[in-house]
């Protein structure tokens, strides 16, 4: 017997490189041995067979480890190392096996951490860029596969990212053609082999036996879609396409991948797959770009633009240049430059300019309208192509088209980038055209000029889009023009200053300097001393009336191109300038851009200005502002220790300034607390340093005591306070020992920070006075809702919370009890309050404070008996009154009769009587439930990441964890108030957010087990669920939303796809059932899903389902199913189309084309068409009965939202043209709306080429007059879609040529067969009127736009034709019941007026014709129609005549067109006597208009011989109609036109009664009142503008001073209203006194267009200046002083202010906002001070005695009432120490004035004596 010697088997070891070996020795810490000594000791052996046996031990060390050691580190180090020697290791080594089935073994709790580390090694092998690698990567993912536990859930885990399993598959494509290539011959066969696979036709036979083993697969079977994409992108990355190496098949091959990649276009939908998609599309034009290099003919001619395959891809490029996702949008950009330079390549040679492909591609492009943003592109692509003079030639206005549209913030980056790509081009066309600088002023016309002209006359969006987008890339591009544009608009500034609606001059001048400097294209410092602007320009933009102007200036200050230049002098003076007149701006992206702007300079000066404006009464504007800034300055300039700064805002800041930062905390506007609150935490050492003991005391005092208060805000306000008071390290000595029991243990210990022992302390404070409430409130939920609801409370305690690092807490066991303790409270609570909220009716669960009586105590009691909790004073049997004294229990009423009064009064501790309303009851309740969830939330994140199921570790249990999602359960699905169930939303997502991450899957997959039990409890609908079917559902679809809202985002969205499926099969179920909950439940989630912006593109393909089901659900019977299917059709309406930005429901924007809309969402295609035919079906009955179909509706308005693609009809399947004839039909119908709707809907279904083909068809379908059978509804509707298409058609400007006269022509003529329905014989009134509106819009359009010409006469004789015969000309037979008569006459009426237009103009008015003579002559007057009986005609000709004045008074008719003036000739007459007739309030308010309008020396002289009456008694009559009129409108102009008549009058000397004039001041006054509506304040303001030169700065006292100093009064009112527009209108005044100061005095540079805190200022100069002119300082400044103490019942408010106020639980003080009256008392302080020092007054005045003795007796009254205030009265008694500070300082001043009158006289006395 023969030993064979036996085989030595050979493993290669594997090594460890440095950085693993460190970290397994950081892990080495004794002899003992661990894992990671293990794995030390393994790598060191150079053996194979050693390490194997080592490896072995691996499982037996684990196996021994405790269940804690999983969330060890040195474990988790271990087994990344132990993935990473996995992937190292060859695919045949013994070790790889040996290792995977040790893994195999490890124990549970170990899993978790080893598939992270396997999984993250995978993702770094797929990452591998090395095609020659790709084997390698293959290998190691099938060995995962392979027997290895492990690995199968590494990969499971790593494919549920989509993203992944892409790249795989990507890898995978390429990889196959790679191998293939490398293995098959011969090479020229290869792309016919691919050919085959592509197109499913491979045959056996010729192919290799190892090709067929290995791929038979692909051989055999269906290639999936994803399949052939992948192979698709492997042929083109891999195979050679430049060199022509692939012959023919190589040719073939490359079509055959784009005629699969297209085909597959229409069917990969889903965001990734689409994404791929346009990626490899775009690489075939690459590749077909090499492959023209060196081609044959063939393939030229096949690749040519006017080739099927371009004509596909162009239509692929037109389906989704608007695609939602950024990279399909970029791609198809790319794609559709390659197939111009495509093109190009295969016409090499020929002229592009004249190339018909290129031509016709600009003009369909250039036809689109411009809210297509896959034009600018695509033009920007032609741009490159063909030059931009080539495009200019066809529309030299194209540049003006484009910056019209930047007033759409949607549009602007589109615009942007095609302007900069055309004016970069045409700068270098230029330069090589012309010789040194002479292509400059071209230049300029083309692309500066429109610049200029939109930034002094474009809108607030237009110009601000324009100088964001457009400016800095041309002063990129040309920074010379900088100067063009300074020296353009400098000598526009005088004529152009603007206003507050345009910028002007001076306006777009600080917009170029700002951008400029900005961008380092000027310096400030060289154009200022230079002289191109002055420091007074400046000045005058920082104050500028129009607010983005002063934002530019102050951005020409502030921005600089390098952070480091240096702020001069006259800069920081003008920045303070800026300051003083702007902190009070109402805009908040003002105040943003404001405060942004001037974090990039700082001075003290600065500091001081920003605090003094931080004085009592200041508004919610001003003190955002100004705290905005000061955090901004304390952020930056922060001072740490150790670091020297040259400014510190610590330094700035005293106790006084302190103080006012903490009664920030007051204001009703949480914003502003949160402000306070940040800069004091900033500046928390210097601010307790500044505050002595006592003062922290009642600071503390006052939060606890804020935090029962009944008014909301008022916790928030404690919450603010105790969260910055707990920063303070004595707080517990000063304060908290009083309250709560000390632990001196925990107070010794300095390793705990001061916040976390305080916040305990306060925590725990807080929660003991809850506990009790919560125990009174049992007793009672009316006595806690009025004396002290607990919701404020919960509220301080989740404020606490949140601002701890709960993650790294010291005192753990003091945490985990106020934890378990706080739990419990919210539970206890929310039994208590829940009953309300979870009412059926909640919000009428308590009587409203007006009710009353018998009835509302019947009502209270019948409502209460819904519910019972636990109360044991019988509120909730009988409705009755309580009363709680001091130390007696309440005491039930005897009488149980109603009482008057039903509220429940109790007298709190001081005896205080306050009323429980039912909205304090309410508030109570659904407050307390929002605190809960959301303090519940916050503990929830205090769960450890680690927390495993049975743990009990982290201040929080999981059982806890548990409880609180059942609650969130029970509450978001069985409450019904929707504050309340929004706000538990908010905790709940908190919560949900925390289970995703956890790492133990039972807790992970508690949401997923939530939503499906909710889910199949609506699928059940058992009769016994507490689900709430009214109020959409209720809570229902929050809870859903917040369970997906977890769901990973860069997972396969499991829950989502399971719940959207669930839910689609319950919306649209297939049977009908009897229990329509479950139908009604799904349309509700379903809308709020598809509301909900965070499920983003995974929501898309559900879409289209979604549409079906919400259409088919408005067919149901049921009406709650309609309800619910037409609020999701909205929200699919929002989702497809975008949010609606405008009121026009026929805008432009927020539409789709039919193809792209179509191509996402094919399946509604079949759908919709059937379903309008279904409805076009059911309206063609001959009986035209009324079968109003549900859908028709919807039909029609998804419809409408869709306009034609340039290519429809060319190459699609999905053409828009078979919807047109259902449309048609549907214009038949018999309800009137849908007739309309139909007409909307044509319109874009009709090519704009085939309107007037369409309209021709359309008026030919008309019946004639002998017809048999006339049915008046299609007529009806043929007309509305015959108006509709002509008046789209007519307003596209581009279009006008002649083939557009040409169908122009084609209509009218037409229309003239068919003019008998515009006459007697059509006895349909409605249809008549349809029919002249359509001869309306024919008239309006040819009168504006058509050449003197014989051609149209014959066309306006019919239109007279039809007016003569008219009931207008004949009389009206008919009643006012008639249906139709109204909207015919106003049709008639409209027709008259474009005719009369007509006639007027130069066409008729020039020609000598005969016919144009006869024409001239209208069958009616402009007077005969104001006489017609109906108020409908007479409004119509009053727009037409007002309309006409307007035009003539602002000179917009041209000596041509005189002819107007004719049609308005003696009129007068006419409207005197209309006006004193009228009876109809819009006519009678009409007429004054026009009488307003008109020129009062042609009205004037006719008023004795028309209405008896002399202008003075006109002046009287319209001061009565101001009087005694009720509509505002009316009032408003006539006040207007009898301020216009006082100023005519005494201009010509004619004299006006002193009684006259009076009553006209005291109307003004009364005007100006804060009482008075919006409309009748800016007709005040108007009537004051207009007499500021005749009364208010006249140099004679024309009214007197009393009266005069009444109407700057008004002025001074005005200017501070709440409302902008009534400001900047009362400003106008100060801008003409400021305009005529400047003219009469020479003044080389006034203010004269400025914003209303600075015309404020100046306007109390002005009358300072005005009293010295009129020579009435002594008696003016009497009347200042006055206005400067106040109003002459001051003292009684301020008495009446003491006495107790009601707390109106959302009562917030003033209820103008912005006015403040501290900033009046000082303007007006400043300027008499400076009067008071250039005048003489002596104290022995009788009336400046009295005004003394006034004064000091407020002060002293003043004094008293702040004295009786309580301790922090800025905070418990806010309103009236707020007044009182503000009396206080108004005295103060006018003391001063008053003292300085008496030292004056002093002085005076002695200098007699002398």
């Amino acid at each position: 017997m023969v030993l064979k010697k036996k085989k030595e088997i050979h493993v290669d070891a594997f090594f460890l490189n440095s950085r693993q070996l460190e970290k397994l020795q950081a892990f080495i810490e004794s002899e003992e041995q661990n894992l990671a000594s293990l794995l030390l000791h393994c790598a060191q052996l150079s053996n194979g067979i050693q390490q194997i046996q080592c490896i072995k031990q691996i499982l037996p060390l684990v196996k021994k480890m405790d269940q804690n050691s999983a969330c060890d580190p040195m474990v988790k180090a271990c087994l990344d190392i132990l993935g990473e020697i996995y992937f190292s290791l060859g695919m045949k080594n013994p070790l790889k096996k040996v290792l995977a089935s040790s893994l195999n073994g490890l124990p549970e709790q170990f899993m978790t951490e080893a598939i992270k580390s396997f999984v993250c090694c995978l993702r770094e092998e797929l990452k591998t860029a090395d095609v020659y690698l790709y084997r390698k990567v293959l290998d190691s993912l099938a060995s995962c596969m392979e027997d290895f536990s492990l690995g199968k859930a590494s990969i499971k885990n790593l494919f549920k990212e989509e993203t992944l399993l892409q790249t795989v598959r990507t890898t995978s494509g390429l990889a196959f053609i790679l191998f293939t290539k490398a293995m098959y011959g011969p090479p020229e066969e290869l792309p016919s082999l691919v050919s085959d696979l592509l197109l499913g036709s491979v045959k056996h036979t010729g192919i290799p036996a190892w090709f067929v083993s290995n791929c038979g697969i692909l051989c055999t079977e269906e290639l999936s879609d994803s399949v052939l994409l992948f192979l698709c992108h492997g042929a083109l990355a891999m195979l050679e396409w430049k060199t022509g190496s692939m012959g023919e098949n190589g040719e073939k091959l490359l079509l055959d991948v784009v005629s699969v990649l297209l085909s597959l276009s229409s069917e990969l939908k889903e965001s990734s797959m689409a994404t791929s998609l346009s990626r490899i599309l775009a690489i075939w034009t690459n590749s077909a770009l090499d492959a023209l290099v060196s081609c044959s003919p063939n393939l030229k001619v096949t690749l040519n633009g006017n080739s099927h395959i371009t004509g596909k891809l162009l239509e692929y490029v037109y389906t989704h240049w608007e695609h939602p996702l950024d990279a399909v949008r970029h791609q198809t950009k790319l794609i559709f430059k390659n197939l111009l330079r495509i093109h190009r390549a295969t016409i090499t040679g020929s002229d592009e300019k004249s190339d018909p492909f290129f031509a016709g591609l600009t003009k369909s492009l250039l036809s689109l309208e411009w809210h297509v943003k896959g034009k600018y592109a695509s033009l920007g692509c032609l741009v490159e192509c063909l030059g931009t003079e080539n495009i200019l030639q066809l529309d030299r206005t194209i540049p003006v088209q484009i910056l019209d549209v930047m007033n759409d913030q949607s549009l602007a980056p589109y615009a942007s980038d095609l302007l900069e790509t055309m004016f970069i081009n045409h700068k270098v066309h230029l330069t090589a055209s012309f010789q040194e600088s002479g292509w400059i002023d071209q230049w300029h016309d083309t692309w500066v000029s429109p610049l200029l002209l939109i930034l002094c006359e474009g809108s607030h969006d237009q110009t601000t889009y324009v100088i964001d987008y457009y400016l800095p890339k041309l002063l990129k591009c040309s920074p010379d023009s900088l100067n063009y544009m300074i020296k353009i608009l400098q000598a526009s500034i005088d004529a152009n200053l603007g206003s507050r609606s345009t910028r002007g001059a001076l306006g777009a001048l600080m917009a170029c300097l700002r951008t400029a400097r900005s961008h380092g294209h000027l310096e400030l410092s060289n154009i200022m001393s230079n002289g191109l602007v002055s420091s007074e320009c400046i000045k005058q933009g920082l104050v500028h009336q129009h607010s983005q102007v002063c934002i530019d200036a102050l951005g020409l200050l502030c921005e600089t191109h390098r952070s480091t230049e240096i702020v001069s002098v006259e800069e920081m003076q003008l920045i303070q300038f800026f300051i003083t007149y702007n902190l009070n701006s109402q805009s908040p992206s003002v105040r943003q851009q404001m405060c942004s702007l001037l974090r990039k300079v700082f001075m003290s000066s600065v500091c001081d200005r920003l605090f003094e404006a931080l004085f009592p009464g200041s508004s919610h504007a001003t003190r955002f502002s100004t705290l905005t800034i000061l955090g901004s300055v304390a952020e930056i300039f922060s001072g740490q220790k150790g670091q020297t700064q040259v400014f510190q805002l610590t330094q700035e800041i005293d106790s006084a300034r302190v103080q006012t930062l903490i009664q920030c905390f007051a204001s009703t506007f949480e914003e502003i607390k949160v402000l306070a609150f940040e800069l004091l935490i900033k500046l928390r050492d210097v601010a307790f340093n500044l505050q002595d003991s006592e003062n922290v005391e009642l600071l503390f005092q006052a939060a606890m005591d804020l935090s029962t208060s009944t008014r909301p805000y008022d916790c928030v306000t404690a919450s603010h306070l105790l969260n910055f008071l707990v920063h303070h390290e004595e707080l517990q000595h000063i304060c908290l020992g009083k309250w709560v029991e000390h632990n001196f243990q925990i107070d010794e210990d300095q390793s705990i920070s001061t916040v976390e022992k305080n916040t305990l302390a306060v925590v725990k404070l807080l929660l003991v006075n809850v506990e009790e409430e919560i125990f009174q409130a049992k007793k009672s939920l009316l006595q806690a809702a009025a004396s002290f609801p607990m919701y404020g409370r919960v509220h301080c305690i989740t404020g606490a919370l949140q601002q701890l690092p709960l993650h790294n807490l010291t005192l753990i066991t003091e945490w985990k009890q106020m934890v378990a303790r706080l739990i419990l409270m919210s539970y206890k609570l929310s039994a208590i309050v829940s009953p309300v909220v979870q009412s059926s009716s909640p919000e009428g669960l308590i009587p409203m404070d007006s009710d009353s009586g018998v009835e509302t105590a019947n009502q209270l009691q019948m409502i209460l008996r819904e519910i019972q909790p636990q109360d044991t004073n019988d509120y909730f049997i009988q409705a009755k009154i309580l009363k709680e004294y001091c130390k007696v229990e309440s005491e039930k009423l005897v009488d149980h009769k109603p009482t008057e009064n039903i509220c429940t009064e109790i007298r709190g501790k001081e005896r205080q009587t306050c009323d429980v309303t039912a909205q304090m009851v309410l508030v109570c309740c659904w407050r307390s439930m929002k605190e809960i969830s959301l303090l519940l939330g916050t503990l929830c994140k205090l769960l450890p990441s680690q927390a495993a199921s049975q743990s009990s570790d982290g201040l929080i249990t999981v059982e806890q964890i548990k409880n609180i999602g059942d609650y969130f359960k029970h509450y978001l699905l069985q409450s019904r108030h929707r504050g309340a169930f929004e706000l538990a939303y908010a905790g709940f997502v908190q919560l949900t957010e925390i289970l995703s991450r956890c790492n133990d899957e039972s807790l992970r997959r508690m949401p997923e087990q939530w939503l499906c039990r909710v889910l199949g409890e609506i699928k059940s609908s058992d009769p016994s669920s507490k689900l709430c079917a009214t109020r959409r559902s209720a809570g229902i679809p929050f809870y859903i939303q917040a369970l997906l809202a977890s769901e990973p985002k860069k997972g396969k969205a499991d829950m989502l796809k399971m719940t959207m499926e669930e839910l689609m099969s319950l919306a649209a179920p297939l049977n009908e059932s009897s229990n329509i909950v479950p139908q009604v439940h799904a349309l509700n989630i379903l809308r709020a899903l598809f509301r909900d912006t965070r499920l983003g593109e995974n929501i898309m393909p559900y879409v289209a389902d979604g549409m079906q089901a919400a259409i088919l659900g408005f067919m149901s019977p049921v009406w709650a199913v309609r309800n619910s299917s037409t609020l999701l059709f909205s929200a699919l309406i929002t989702r497809i189309f975008g949010v609606k930005r405008g009121k026009d429901e026929n805008s432009k924007k927020n539409r789709m084309t039919g193809r792209e809309f179509f191509s996402r969402f094919p399946s509604l295609y079949p759908f919709l068409l059937k379903q309008l035919e279904i409805v076009a079906n059911t309206l063609d009955s001959e009986s035209e009965e009324l079968k109003l179909h549900p859908s028709l509706f919807l039909l029609l308005l998804i419809l409408g939202k869709l306009y034609p693609s340039p290519m429809d009809g060319t190459y699609s399947a999905l053409s828009m043209a078979p919807f047109v004839p259902f449309i048609v039909r549907c214009g038949h119908s018999p309800v009137y709306r849908s007739r309309e709707m139909s007409g909307q809907a044509l319109v874009p279904f009709v090519m704009v080429n085939e309107v007037p083909q369409t309209a021709v068809s359309l008026l030919k379908g008309l019946p004639d007059c002998t017809s048999p059978c006339i049915r008046q509804n299609a007529i009806h509707g043929t007309l509305l879609q015959v108006f509709h298409l002509l008046q789209s058609y007519l307003e596209l400007k581009q279009h006008i040529n002649s083939d557009f006269q040409k169908g122009l022509n084609d209509i009218i003529t037409c229309i003239g067969t068919k003019v008998w329905l515009a006459k007697r014989p059509n006895p349909c009134l409605v249809t008549r009127a349809a029919y002249i509106d359509v001869l309306v819009i024919l008239s309006t359009h040819l009168g504006k736009f058509q050449r003197p010409g014989t051609q149209l006469f014959g066309f306006w004789e019919e239109l007279n034709t039809i007016i003569s015969e008219s009931e207008l000309m004949t009389g009206i037979p008919y009643s006012s019941a008639v249906p139709g008569l109204t909207q015919y006459l106003q049709s008639i009426t409209k027709l008259v007026i474009s005719m009369l237009s007509v006639i007027a103009g130069p066409g008729i008015q020039s020609s000598s014709s005969p016919l144009a003579e006869k024409i001239a002559k209208p069958s009616l007057s402009v007077a005969r129609l104001l006489h017609c009986e109906f108020h409908e005609v007479r409004l119509l000709v009053l727009d037409a005549v007002l309309l006409w004045l307007k035009q003539i008074n602002s000179k917009q008719i041209t000596e041509k067109e005189r002819g107007m003036l004719c049609l308005l000739s003696d009129l007068e007459d006419t409207l005197l006597t209309i006006a004193l007739k009228e009876r109809n309030l819009q006519c009678f308010c009409k007429v004054l208009e026009v009488l307003y309008n008109m020129d009062l020396n042609s009205v004037l002289p006719k008023t004795e011989c028309s209405i008896k009456m002399n202008p003075n008694e006109l002046l009287i009559w319209s001061l009565n109609v101001v009087d005694i009129s009720n509509s505002p409108e009316i009032q408003s102009i006539a006040l207007k036109f009898a301020s216009k008549l006082v100023v005519h009058l005494l201009q010509n000397h004619q004299q006006i009664s002193e009684v006259v004039l009076k009553k006209w001041v005291q109307l003004i006054v009364y005007s100006c009142g804060d009482e008075q509506q919006t409309e009748m304040l800016l007709a005040a303001a108007e009537v004051l503008k207009n007499i500021t030169s005749s009364f208010l700065i006249s140099e004679k006292l024309i009214l007197g001073l009393s009266d005069t100093l009444a109407m700057w009064k008004c002025v001074v009112l005005l200017l501070q209203n709440e409302d902008l527009v009534i400001r900047d209108t009362a400003a106008e005044v100060i801008q003409m006194a400021q305009s005529q100061r400047r003219s009469t005095k020479g003044t080389v540079f006034a203010l004269r267009i400025v914003n209303a805190p600075m015309a404020l200022d100046l306007a109390f100069g002005i009358l300072c200046e005005l009293l010295q002119l009129w020579g009435e300082i002594h008696a003016g400044i009497l009347i200042l002083l006055e206005w400067l103490l106040g109003d002459n019942d001051q003292k009684r408010d301020l008495e009446t202010s003491a006495l107790e106020e009601d707390d109106y639980l959302f009562d917030k003080g003033e209820v103008n906002f912005w006015a403040e009256k501290l900033t009046n008392v000082r303007q007006l302080g400043k300027h008499l001070l400076q009067l008071v020092s250039v005048t003489n007054l002596t104290s022995a005045d009788q009336e400046l005695n009295r005004l003394s003795r006034t004064a000091l007796e407020q002060a002293q009254l003043v004094a008293h009432l702040l004295r009786a205030l309580p301790p922090t009265p800025e905070f418990s008694k806010t309103a009236e120490f707020t007044r009182l500070a503000i009396q206080n300082e108004r005295i103060s001043i006018c003391l001063k004035i008053l003292n300085l009158l008496k030292s004056d006289d002093v002085c005076q006395n002695k200098n007699l004596e002398k």
